[in-house]
């Protein structure tokens, strides 16, 4: 059976992490810093979102 509650997570997650993504290309970053943190966000969807919307643009942490 196919599980609509796993699978609606999933594309939830991968929605924000399409946001986040282009927040990350539109922001004014270094293309160093841009690469690392697509790059984060791509390999670990769900720790690299998080992190990004804890220590990114609006974080009180910056690289």
């Amino acid at each position: 059976m196919l599980d609509f509650g796993g699978s609606l997570v999933g594309l939830i997650i991968l929605a924000l992490d399409i946001w986040a993504i282009l927040h990350v290309l539109k922001s004014s970053s270094e293309t160093g810093i841009k690469v690392l943190w697509i790059l984060l966000i791509v390999l670990l969807p769900l720790l690299g979102l998080v992190l990004w919307a804890v220590v990114g643009p609006r974080g009180n942490l910056r690289f």
